[in-house]
């Protein structure tokens, strides 16, 4: 099959790389000419584990290319997915930009395609968005009939970064928001080797799925991190209370989530939760549960920088800068929000992450930084003995291994605080460490 897959972003990427090992041909389509020229050469404008490789072999095996021309894409395909971002609007709404851009450069490219096609989205999206935005304006750029024309299908991506390829091929869910049989069909081809339960619904359905299962996500981690700062301040170990509480295999569906530990962050879980508080205001429904998570969030990433400051030392410095292992993304990171609180506070920072190098980073995650850190370049250390050498406080945000390692190396006098809970038999005693749930 061939596929045109729009925006080349963390989503895009795997799933047109993902694609191209599945033996389709994929146009990757992107408004960066940086991203398109990358892909080109055989690298991954992203980092993520295992997709420089599928990238390369892709490119060399000739069935995956980029572009910055939309109807170059679109006019060799059967398929277009819409795979940009929705970031939050100032009131929290999803902000449906790039959709809509994307949308319209399909819809211009539409006009000089004669066979059917098939448009599916698979960016998160509020309830009602296929039906009351793409459709009009697909069909409105294109002069043509949704249903008659073209097809048009909603369907969620359930990528982990930092383990999205295998996620790829190992989904637990296929979800199609049904436009018409065609389109069905055509999908259900697509995804015929993927071995995983199948569901076919209604584009709302579809569209509010992926929403329930981010907003659980987030969920799970704040219950786990507010169960752990009560559990701390009664003496009790959380860790123990959250490994007996996950046998429960029936009703509790997942351990993954429920480990106490730092604040939850990415460009999934809470813009997706204040999209769905903004819908739920919309719709004069009142969340004050799902409100109440992100107010939990910061209050516990508060707990964490109240903590460093009340050791009263000025020198400190932060291992772990992304928002998740195996991964350089920093948008809305937790981390880079300790960092700038620090900062505020007057205090001395340094900071080390081995997989953040400022010359990898680009698009909406360079835009975050640039906005939310700027001083960035001049506070990140090359080398883990740097920070450690320099500081009174050494904070862990972050699983690495060289973390592990590398607190050994803390002399008496200097602090650990521990905002992981990296493996007992790995923290020095000398180093007076302080857990943040434990």
């Amino acid at each position: 099959m061939r596929i045109a897959v729009f925006g080349l972003g963390y989503v895009g990427c795997v799933t047109g790389a993902c694609l191209a090992r599945m033996g389709h041909n994929v146009w990757g389509v992107d408004i960066s000419p940086l991203k398109v020229r990358m892909i080109n050469d055989g690298h991954s404008p992203v980092r993520e584990k295992g997709l420089e490789r599928l990238v390369s072999r892709a490119v060399e095996g000739g069935r995956l290319c980029a572009t910055l021309s939309p109807e170059e894409a679109v006019r060799g395909a059967d398929l277009s997915m819409i795979c940009v971002g929705t970031p939050s609007r100032a009131d929290g709404g999803a902000d449906l930009t790039h959709v809509l851009q994307a949308a319209g450069e399909i819809g211009s490219a539409l006009r000089r395609v004669r066979r059917f096609h098939t448009v599916v989205l698979r960016s998160t999206v509020p309830p009602g968005t296929t039906q009351k935005v793409l459709i009009p304006t697909l069909e409105r750029s294109s002069r043509r009939k949704a249903g008659d024309d073209f097809g048009v299908c909603f369907q969620p991506e359930f990528l982990r970064e930092g383990s999205s390829v295998s996620d790829f091929f190992h989904p637990p869910k296929t979800v199609i928001g049904n436009g018409d049989p065609r389109s069905v069909k055509r999908l259900m081809e697509l995804w015929r080797t993927i071995k995983a339960p199948l569901f076919v619904t209604s584009w709302r359905v579809a569209e509010m799925v992926k929403y329930a299962d981010n907003a659980f996500h987030a969920l799970k981690i704040g219950f786990a991190n507010e169960l752990g700062a009560i559990a701390k301040g009664l003496g009790i170990d959380s860790h123990e209370v959250m490994q007996i509480f996950i046998r429960d295999r029936k009703l509790n569906i997942s351990s993954l989530y429920l480990k106490p530990g730092f604040a939850f962050g990415g460009p999934c879980l809470p813009k997706d939760l204040r999209a769905l508080c903004s819908i739920g205001r919309d719709a004069g429904v009142d969340v004050p549960l799902l409100a109440s998570v992100l107010k939990s969030n910061s209050r516990h990433l508060r707990r964490a920088t109240e903590l460093i400051l009340a050791t009263g030392k000025r020198k400190i410095g932060v291992l772990g800068l992304v928002f998740k292992r195996d991964t350089d993304d920093l948008r809305e990171s937790p981390a880079c929000a300790l960092v700038k609180k620090l900062l505020q506070a007057k205090r001395e920072v340094k900071v080390y992450d081995p997989r953040v190098r400022l010359e990898r980073l680009l698009g909406a995650n360079l835009a975050f930084v640039r906005r939310e850190l700027p001083s960035l370049p001049r506070i990140l250390a090359h080398s883990l003995p740097e920070v450690i050498g320099a500081s009174e406080v050494v904070v862990v945000t972050g699983s690495h291994p060289e973390f592990e390692g590398g607190v050994q190396g803390m002399t008496k006098g200097q602090i650990l605080i521990d905002l992981i809970r990296l493996p007992s038999r790995r923290i020095p005693a000398r180093a007076h460490p302080v857990g943040l749930c434990w």
